[in-house]
Protein backbone atom coordinates (compact mmCIF):
# COMPACT_ATOMS: atom_id res chain seq x y z
CA UNK A 1 0.00 0.00 0.00
CA UNK A 2 1.53 3.40 -0.74
CA UNK A 3 2.21 5.64 2.02
CA UNK A 4 1.37 8.98 0.49
CA UNK A 5 -2.43 9.74 -0.88
CA UNK A 6 -3.64 12.36 -2.70
CA UNK A 7 -7.09 13.09 -0.36
CA UNK A 8 -4.75 14.21 2.82
CA UNK A 9 -1.12 15.16 3.29
CA UNK A 10 0.94 13.04 5.63
CA UNK A 11 1.91 14.99 8.55
CA UNK A 12 4.98 13.58 10.66
CA UNK A 13 4.49 14.13 14.63
CA UNK A 14 4.98 17.33 15.96
CA UNK A 15 3.69 19.89 12.97
CA UNK A 16 2.75 22.99 13.85
CA UNK A 17 0.31 24.15 11.03
CA UNK A 18 -2.07 27.08 10.22
CA UNK A 19 -3.85 28.54 7.12
CA UNK A 20 -2.29 26.17 4.71
CA UNK A 21 -3.45 24.20 1.90
CA UNK A 22 -2.50 21.18 0.61
CA UNK A 23 -2.34 19.11 -2.72
CA UNK A 24 -1.97 15.59 -3.43
CA UNK A 25 0.72 13.48 -2.24
CA UNK A 26 2.22 15.89 -0.17
CA UNK A 27 4.72 14.72 3.05
CA UNK A 28 5.17 17.31 6.22
CA UNK A 29 8.50 16.41 7.66
CA UNK A 30 8.60 16.06 11.62
CA UNK A 31 8.70 19.23 14.17
CA UNK A 32 7.82 21.31 10.87
CA UNK A 33 6.02 24.89 11.13
CA UNK A 34 3.73 26.15 8.39
CA UNK A 35 2.23 29.02 8.47
CA UNK A 36 -0.36 30.58 5.36
CA UNK A 37 1.41 28.75 2.66
CA UNK A 38 0.20 26.76 0.08
CA UNK A 39 1.46 23.15 -1.50
CA UNK A 40 1.09 22.01 -4.95
CA UNK A 41 1.35 18.32 -6.00
CA UNK A 42 4.14 15.97 -4.62
CA UNK A 43 6.04 18.37 -3.14
CA UNK A 44 7.36 17.27 0.73
CA UNK A 45 9.41 18.73 3.49
CA UNK A 46 11.86 17.07 5.83
CA UNK A 47 11.80 17.13 9.14
CA UNK A 48 12.08 20.75 11.35
CA UNK A 49 11.76 23.12 8.63
CA UNK A 50 9.60 26.55 8.82
CA UNK A 51 7.50 28.06 6.35
CA UNK A 52 5.85 30.79 6.31
CA UNK A 53 4.36 33.02 3.45
CA UNK A 54 5.12 30.89 0.95
CA UNK A 55 3.47 29.27 -2.35
CA UNK A 56 5.10 26.12 -3.31
CA UNK A 57 4.82 24.55 -6.33
CA UNK A 58 4.94 20.28 -7.55
CA UNK A 59 7.12 18.09 -7.13
CA UNK A 60 9.60 20.69 -4.30
CA UNK A 61 11.87 18.94 -2.62
CA UNK A 62 12.62 20.51 0.31
CA UNK A 63 15.38 19.46 2.72
CA UNK A 64 15.83 19.36 6.59
CA UNK A 65 15.93 23.24 8.96
CA UNK A 66 14.86 25.41 5.73
CA UNK A 67 13.35 28.01 6.36
CA UNK A 68 11.29 30.28 3.35
CA UNK A 69 9.51 33.30 4.01
CA UNK A 70 11.68 34.36 7.11
CA UNK A 71 9.36 37.17 9.13
CA UNK A 72 11.16 40.62 9.45
CA UNK A 73 10.90 43.01 11.69
CA UNK A 74 10.17 46.58 10.81
CA UNK A 75 13.84 48.71 10.65
CA UNK A 76 12.36 51.91 10.30
CA UNK A 77 10.44 52.31 13.51
CA UNK A 78 11.58 53.40 16.94
CA UNK A 79 12.15 49.49 17.65
CA UNK A 80 12.79 46.47 16.66
CA UNK A 81 11.00 44.59 19.22
CA UNK A 82 7.54 42.55 18.54
CA UNK A 83 6.30 44.55 21.98
CA UNK A 84 4.53 46.97 19.68
CA UNK A 85 3.12 44.83 17.00
CA UNK A 86 2.36 41.65 19.92
CA UNK A 87 1.00 43.73 22.06
CA UNK A 88 -1.81 42.02 23.76
CA UNK A 89 1.21 40.00 24.95
CA UNK A 90 2.11 42.41 27.23
CA UNK A 91 -0.83 44.56 28.13
CA UNK A 92 -4.20 43.30 29.06
CA UNK A 93 -5.84 46.67 26.92
CA UNK A 94 -3.88 46.61 23.89
CA UNK A 95 -4.56 44.66 20.82
CA UNK A 96 -2.15 43.06 18.67
CA UNK A 97 -1.28 45.19 15.44
CA UNK A 98 -3.13 43.53 12.25
CA UNK A 99 -1.95 46.15 10.08
CA UNK A 100 1.87 44.55 10.37
CA UNK A 101 0.60 40.85 10.15
CA UNK A 102 -1.35 41.31 7.38
CA UNK A 103 1.78 43.39 5.72
CA UNK A 104 3.91 40.20 6.66
CA UNK A 105 1.49 37.63 5.30
CA UNK A 106 1.02 39.33 1.97
CA UNK A 107 4.85 39.26 1.67
CA UNK A 108 4.75 35.83 -0.40
CA UNK A 109 7.56 33.78 -1.80
CA UNK A 110 6.94 31.38 -4.68
CA UNK A 111 8.91 28.18 -4.94
CA UNK A 112 8.84 26.87 -8.37
CA UNK A 113 7.96 23.38 -9.58
CA UNK A 114 10.60 20.16 -9.26
CA UNK A 115 12.85 22.61 -7.22
CA UNK A 116 15.65 21.40 -4.68
CA UNK A 117 16.41 23.28 -1.74
CA UNK A 118 19.53 22.03 0.72
CA UNK A 119 19.43 21.47 4.11
CA UNK A 120 19.10 24.88 6.09
CA UNK A 121 18.82 27.54 3.57
CA UNK A 122 17.04 30.03 4.16
CA UNK A 123 14.34 31.97 1.31
CA UNK A 124 13.23 35.49 1.95
CA UNK A 125 10.21 37.17 1.68
CA UNK A 126 9.04 37.59 -1.60
CA UNK A 127 11.81 35.89 -3.32
CA UNK A 128 11.12 33.55 -6.11
CA UNK A 129 12.60 30.39 -6.86
CA UNK A 130 12.48 29.24 -10.91
CA UNK A 131 11.36 25.69 -12.07
CA UNK A 132 14.13 23.54 -11.65
CA UNK A 133 16.54 25.32 -9.64
CA UNK A 134 18.31 24.23 -7.02
CA UNK A 135 19.56 25.77 -3.82
CA UNK A 136 23.07 25.00 -2.58
CA UNK A 137 22.55 23.80 1.58
CA UNK A 138 23.15 26.61 3.85
CA UNK A 139 22.08 29.45 1.24
CA UNK A 140 20.62 32.58 2.00
CA UNK A 141 18.43 33.78 -1.15
CA UNK A 142 17.51 37.35 -1.09
CA UNK A 143 17.26 37.95 -4.84
CA UNK A 144 14.84 35.86 -7.65
CA UNK A 145 16.68 32.22 -8.98
CA UNK A 146 15.71 31.34 -12.52
CA UNK A 147 14.77 28.63 -13.83
CA UNK A 148 17.03 25.49 -13.95
CA UNK A 149 19.84 27.61 -12.00
CA UNK A 150 22.11 26.08 -9.28
CA UNK A 151 22.95 28.85 -6.46
CA UNK A 152 24.79 29.42 -3.24
CA UNK A 153 26.34 31.19 -0.64
CA UNK A 154 25.86 33.93 1.64
CA UNK A 155 23.48 35.78 0.09
CA UNK A 156 23.64 33.48 -3.21
CA UNK A 157 24.75 33.47 -6.50
CA UNK A 158 25.11 31.41 -9.31
CA UNK A 159 26.96 28.68 -9.37
CA UNK A 160 25.95 27.00 -12.97
CA UNK A 161 22.95 26.32 -14.59
CA UNK A 162 21.45 22.65 -13.96
CA UNK A 163 20.79 22.72 -17.99
CA UNK A 164 21.61 24.59 -20.73
CA UNK A 165 19.24 26.97 -21.82
CA UNK A 166 17.52 25.61 -24.49
CA UNK A 167 17.50 22.07 -22.73
CA UNK A 168 15.49 24.42 -19.48
CA UNK A 169 13.05 26.01 -21.70
CA UNK A 170 11.57 22.45 -23.58
CA UNK A 171 11.63 21.10 -19.98
CA UNK A 172 9.74 23.99 -19.34
CA UNK A 173 7.64 23.71 -22.08
CA UNK A 174 6.90 20.11 -21.04
CA UNK A 175 5.69 20.72 -18.15
CA UNK A 176 5.91 17.14 -16.97
CA UNK A 177 5.06 18.25 -13.53
CA UNK A 178 1.55 18.59 -14.90
CA UNK A 179 0.54 15.24 -16.12
CA UNK A 180 -1.48 13.00 -14.39
CA UNK A 181 -0.74 10.58 -11.97
CA UNK A 182 -1.44 7.21 -13.98
CA UNK A 183 0.87 9.03 -16.87
CA UNK A 184 3.65 9.54 -14.40
CA UNK A 185 3.78 5.80 -13.53
CA UNK A 186 3.61 4.88 -17.14
CA UNK A 187 6.94 7.33 -18.12
CA UNK A 188 8.48 6.50 -14.42
CA UNK A 189 10.97 3.98 -16.26
CA UNK A 190 12.42 6.41 -18.29
CA UNK A 191 12.33 9.58 -15.60
CA UNK A 192 14.81 6.91 -13.64
CA UNK A 193 17.23 6.26 -16.48
CA UNK A 194 17.05 8.90 -19.42
CA UNK A 195 19.12 12.02 -19.16
CA UNK A 196 17.15 14.97 -19.68
CA UNK A 197 18.13 15.18 -22.97
CA UNK A 198 16.81 11.64 -24.15
CA UNK A 199 13.92 12.59 -21.92
CA UNK A 200 12.82 15.38 -24.12
CA UNK A 201 13.40 13.71 -26.94
CA UNK A 202 10.71 10.88 -26.28
CA UNK A 203 7.94 13.19 -24.59
CA UNK A 204 8.63 16.30 -26.01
Amino acid sequence: MARLTAEAPFLHPGCQITDSRFGAYVEIGANSRLTNTTWGDYSYCDRTCDIANAHIGKFANIASFTRIGATDHPMEKASLHHFHYRSADYWDDAEHDAGWFAHRAGRIATIGHDTWIGHAAIIKPEVTIGHGAVIASGSIVTRDVAPYAIVGGNTARLIRRRFPEDVAERMMALAWWDWDHARLRAALPDFRSLRAEAFLEKYA
